[in-house]
């Protein structure tokens, strides 16, 4: 393997875990605020329970929007080098 593709590796598993971290720390921190909110309110699941829904929702459509992009950009590359023959 060499020094390009294993650059590539390391970027790739770097955006999984940043994608990750990203739909499990940001609908957490909205759940504390809706809990934080709930208390203060009475109203304990109600701000809870509609912000986590609400940024899990934008999280997911997020990276699945960003997926398709990169598949898109992929396809675009091959479509671009495939008459070109071996390199």
């Amino acid at each position: 393997m060499d020094e390009r593709e294993q650059r590539e590796m390391r970027k790739g598993a770097g955006d999984a875990f940043a994608a990750a971290f990203e739909l499990i720390a940001t609908p957490a921190l909205f759940g504390l605020l809706g809990w934080f909110v709930d208390s203060r309110l009475g109203l304990f699941p109600v701000f809870t329970l509609v912000l986590v829904c609400i940024v899990l929702a934008y999280e997911t459509q997020k990276l699945c929007v960003s997926y398709r992009r990169s598949l898109d950009e992929a396809l675009e590359q091959r479509r671009a080098t495939y008459g070109q023959g071996p390199q």
